[in-house]
């Protein structure tokens, strides 16, 4: 009798793999974009500024969409397809709300004359919040994605590899809106 012996694969799956490489590029991204606020911010003319408090709104609806989507996972993994769908669809919402809520804040800020020519100060938080937003905006389109696939009638797939990447993908723009928010409380 021959022994053989079987070996696992611990092998991070390639879309995995991935979207581990863009979520360093864009942490890459904003730690030069903040670091160059804080050598800006030394400068002759920077302006100080107050959040506004639509990005404390934000904040909570883009926390509670990081539980939704960590509960939808959970769903899946169950095969609660119901709970999963309605819990992906809840995540949506609250990715779309939060992009509402930052439009809002940016419109106080304009509406005080915090525009992007008043002042450099004003031109980075606009940047550095703006991009973060661009990064929401993809989330909440791989989630719209994922929710039609999620309510087809076609065949069904119950790959949890697409389910994951969007979870890890949304609980980064989440931990790294709370970073920016903190950077900007602290920084200012």
């Amino acid at each position: 009798m021959e022994n053989t012996q079987t070996t696992t694969n611990n092998k991070i799956h390639p879309h995995k793999f991935t979207l581990w490489m863009g979520i360093g590029s864009i942490v890459m991204m904003f730690a030069g974009l903040t670091s160059a606020y804080i050598v800006k911010r030394n400068q002759s003319g920077w302006q100080t500024f107050d959040l506004p408090s639509a990005f404390w709104v934000s904040t909570i609806l883009i926390v509670m969409s990081s539980v939704s989507v960590h509960l939808s996972v959970k769903s899946f993994k169950e095969r609660g397809m119901n709970s999963y769908r309605k819990l992906l669809a809840i995540t949506g919402v609250l990715g779309v709300a939060f992009i509402a809520t930052q439009f809002i804040g940016f419109k106080e800020f304009w509406n005080v004359g915090m525009t992007l020519q008043a002042n450099v100060a004003f031109s980075f938080l606009y940047v550095i919040v703006g991009l973060h937003a661009v990064h929401v905006i993809g989330g909440v389109i791989a989630i719209i994605v994922m929710s039609l696939k999620a309510f087809s009638t076609k065949k069904r797939n119950y790959s949890i590899v697409p389910v994951e990447l969007i979870a890890t993908y949304w609980h980064f723009v989440d931990i790294l809106w709370i970073y920016l928010l903190i950077f900007l409380i602290m920084i200012r």
